[in-house]
């Protein structure tokens, strides 16, 4: 009796071992760092995740890896030289269902440097279904390829000024928790917004958009300033009453 005891307490510690083991890997599994990622980029790599948290600062505009390389802020300034630092990525770029643990960032102006960085996307990108736990910064991105931000959820800060999207662009559905910045923003093949919530503010002051801009199920709690927002060449208010004849 006392042996066959001792044996199931055995197997009782090994089967949850097991387990434990199977747990951790699983853990590891669905987690991966934003630096890995940006490797990744590097190498040409299609970046393709699903139900995974993403753990760490997604640079995509690689300013600590070009940082030391650029000449100080009274070179470039005194000789009329640009302070802006482009990338591209050309791999598509495709997150669903997955978390933001860092701040995603494809637009970073360095104060002491005087530097600005800016990434833009020659190939699809999609984060659909997704969490922005912290700042998810576009500003001045150019997106030659269809974007899908569909279902998607920022938590921070976020900003989408100046972008470009040549392809029609998909927000539906998506949740902006603080202030959300359209500002400048232009859509060449059109835009979904249908049954987008801003729980703040929505500023697509001087947003232009050409083709459909589907705003059916809009729910914006604060105000919308859409002060010299073009939509096919309409102003905002005209095109909201037009679209309700």
């Amino acid at each position: 009796m006392e042996i066959s005891a001792s044996l199931s307490t055995k197997l009782r510690i090994a089967m949850l071992l097991l387990f434990s083991i199977f747990v951790i890997r699983a853990f590891a599994q669905n987690t991966v760092q934003a630096s890995k990622i940006m490797e990744d980029i590097r190498d040409g790599k299609s970046i393709v995740y699903e139900n995974t948290v993403i753990v760490g600062e997604l640079d995509f505009t690689y300013m600590s890896e070009k940082m030391p390389d650029l000449p100080q802020k009274s070179k470039w300034w005194n000789n009329g030289g640009s302070n802006t630092v482009e990338e591209s990525i050309d791999v598509i770029i495709s997150f669903k269902g997955c978390t933001f643990e860092g701040d995603v960032l494809a637009y970073i102006h360095d104060d002491p440097s005087g530097y600005t960085f800016t990434a833009d996307f020659d190939k699809e990108v999609t984060f659909s279904n997704c969490e922005f736990k912290k700042n998810a910064m576009f500003k001045y991105s150019d997106f030659d390829d269809q974007v899908n931000f569909s279902g998607s959820q920022f938590q921070r800060k976020s900003t989408f000024k100046y972008a470009e999207f040549d392809e029609k662009a998909d927000f539906s559905k998506t949740r902006f928790e603080d202030d959300a910045t359209f500002k400048y923003a232009q859509f060449d093949e059109g835009a979904s917004f249908n049954s987008a919530v801003f729980e703040e503010s929505w500023n697509i002051k001087y947003l232009k958009a050409r083709g459909e801009f589907d705003i059916a199920g809009l729910d914006v709690g604060d105000d919308i300033d859409a002060k010299y927002t073009k939509i096919n060449g309409r102003s905002f208010t005209n095109y909201l009453i037009e679209s309700r004849n």
